[in-house]
């Protein structure tokens, strides 16, 4: 399962909803602190945890009505909108009469873009060439692959005359699609050798005709400096020495590593990762991230000198996956970027078929030591400041274009996907740190205590603007296993209970999550949402309606997924600044926050509740 459908499955509430008059509470189970009476038109779920013990989740489901706006909140659909406007989206028309794109063959959608810009280069912000400029350029993949998308526009480069023979003014717009396109990929570009060719070759040529753009001498340097930046792979070329090894997080627990700032990943880069064996043992093989399957038993046969007749045999290696819970997986040869979308304690274990049924989790994954940790002695400013810096860096490795390739599966495949799924995986990481913290503390004094200070950092969290934290935390809180703890939360004082419901109902999914969009439309950058509402709005518009209509490129589908990428430059925009010291405290501190230890296994967490809190009590 993917980390999206796992952080999506968030919970309304795992606790039951209030009754309409006063009657007693299941046994062992709080009263929720702000869900409401169901409404007939939104059922209330269950009020013990559904099998498995996930509780009530939202679902991904394509949507009934015609395609709109992911931030409408009407849950009626057309029914409670207003009529749409026949005028065209602001970012559609400009001061010079550029009106909305109409749809077009994919072939010529790019011929359409470059007679629309104008002869000195793209208009001013908001103007319709410009974003009809930047949603081709975001969302070309959808219907054109890159390396088809930058022949052609090598094609029109070449091209003798254009119809009404303005043959300058067709170079001019091409040089303005590659600059915004190189401005757009950048670090991508470094995984793709077909595309890196055709770039060469057009970017030599304008180069050429450098006596043309005497009044564009701006845009050729910046052209010439994007291309030197991007180091473009060619086929032909050797790949540079010596190659940095980068840390994934998880995969070995070093302060070394974990405190070093976070950069983002590329599917060429190499990264240390351990192969288990049934007996527990491990090799420690050096692998491409976006090594497939095959590759990774390759290294790991060369490790264990295993001879080629027996790889050859039935007793040949197979990869797994072996989660805590001690579910297991066998990955296929032919699958790669396995690195990024293992779950957070899950290992992979090489093996022959013989002996995966004898597959069991590692021990340090199933024995659990209950005991104070590092969250008892830190002030609850500093975990939160923390948290922030750390997600603001994980965010900032995700190119905008991972979240389109997410969703619509771009023709870069998962490997370009891979800081978007780390910060996934992060996200509920810390949702399962709160649950493990609060379990393994023993004394209810304490761990009422540390549910006081829990709730303290997710108020630090929203007010850094770290939305997933706080909605991480949140969720966390409201897990099945921690929310039947009643003599814990009887224990809270009542201005945390408060603050607590009013969390609640900022989470609320209600209303397509109406008042966490409000609350958001308020803030401004630098600003960390909650990912996996982002990828939720993307999926509806995705499957709200078709990409092609009659062969016809859909323009206001990609208009929207555009828009939905913009929001997350605004987000960035702008730098993070946070005073964090750099004392020996802080730095245990940051290595504490960037290396939690989570149990991910909910019927173990079960099992930790009911020994604190026994159902009869």
């Amino acid at each position: 399962m993917k980390p999206l459908e796992k952080l999506l499955k968030k919970p309304g509430s795992h606790l039951p909803a209030r009754p309409p008059a006063p009657a007693p509470a299941p046994a062992a189970r709080r009263q929720s602190l702000s869900r409401p009476p169901a409404s007939p038109e939104e059922p209330a779920g269950p009020a013990g945890p559904q099998p498995g013990g996930e509780g009530r989740w939202l679902e991904l489901r394509p949507p009934e009505a015609p395609l709109r706006s992911p931030e409408d909140p009407s849950p009626g659909g057309d029914r409670d909108r207003e009529p749409p406007s026949p005028e065209p989206p602001p970012a559609a028309r400009c001061c010079c009469g550029c009106g909305p794109a109409a749809p077009a063959p994919p072939e010529r959608l790019l011929t359409a873009l470059l007679e629309r810009l104008p002869a000195g280069g793209a208009h001013g912000r908001g103007c319709g060439a410009e974003s009809l400029l930047d949603d081709i350029v975001l969302t070309h993949s959808l219907f054109l692959p890159t390396e088809r998308f930058l022949q052609q526009l090598h094609q029109h480069f070449v091209l003798p005359r254009w119809e009404d023979g303005s043959g300058l003014r067709r170079k001019r717009a091409v040089l303005a699609v590659l600059l915004h396109f190189l401005e757009t990929y950048k670090g991508l570009l470094q995984e793709e050798e077909s595309a890196g060719k055709v770039i060469k070759e057009l970017y030599l040529l304008i180069m050429k005709d450098t006596s043309l753009y005497r009044d564009l001498e701006d845009e050729i340097l910046k052209l010439h400096q994007l291309v030197e930046t991007v180091e473009l792979k060619v086929a032909d070329e050797t790949p540079p020495p010596n190659k940095q090894v980068k840390p994934l997080f998880r995969h070995f627990r070093r302060i070394d590593s974990c405190l070093q700032t976070r950069v983002a990943f590329r599917g060429s880069d190499e990264i240390f990762c351990r192969v288990y064996m049934p007996d527990h043992s491990y090799v420690t093989i050096r692998s491409r991230l976006s090594a497939s399957v095959q590759d990774i038993l390759a290294s790991v046969t060369e490790k264990l000198q295993y001879s080629e007749e027996q790889s050859a045999r039935e007793d040949a290696l197979i990869l797994v996956t072996v989660a805590s819970s001690g579910e297991k997986a066998v990955l296929q040869p032919s699958e790669e970027c396995v690195f990024t979308t293992l779950g957070i304690n899950s290992h992979l274990f090489a093996c022959t078929r013989d002996t995966f049924d004898s597959l069991v989790p590692l021990p340090e994954e199933i024995q659990v030591v209950p005991g104070d940790t590092e969250i008892h002695r830190v002030e609850p400013e500093d975990i939160a400041n923390h948290l922030t810096a750390f997600h603001w860096e994980l965010f900032r490795c995700i190119h905008e274009l991972e979240f389109v390739d997410y969703v619509f599966h771009g023709e870069r495949g998962r490997r370009e996907t891979a800081n978007l799924e780390l910060l996934l995986q992060r996200c509920s990481e810390v949702q399962h740190w709160v649950g493990t913290e609060l379990l393994l503390c023993e004394s209810l004094g304490k761990r009422a205590h540390l549910l006081k200070k829990l709730i303290k950092i997710a108020a630090i969290c929203k007010q850094n603007q770290d939305m997933l934290s706080f909605y991480a935390i949140v969720i966390g809180l409201n897990n099945a296993a921690i929310s039947r703890l009643r003599l814990t939360w009887e224990k809270l004082p009542g201005k945390f209970k408060n603050l607590f419901r009013k969390f609640e109902n900022l989470t609320d999914p209600c209303r397509n999550h109406k008042t966490y969009r409000e609350v958001l439309a308020k803030m401004k950058p630098p600003l960390i949402p909650f990912v996996p509402l982002i990828l939720k709005d993307l999926t509806f518009l995705h499957e709200g309606s078709k990409t092609l209509l009659d062969g016809l490129v859909n323009v206001e589908k990609l208009h929207c997924i555009a828009e939905k990428v913009r929001t997350i430059r605004k987000y960035r925009s702008r730098p993070l600044c946070l005073d964090l010291e750099a004392s020996p405290t802080q730095l245990q501190t940051k290595a504490y926050v960037r290396q939690l230890r989570v149990i991910d296994n909910q019927n173990l967490l079960f099992e930790l509740s009911f020994k604190l809190e026994p159902g009869g009590q």
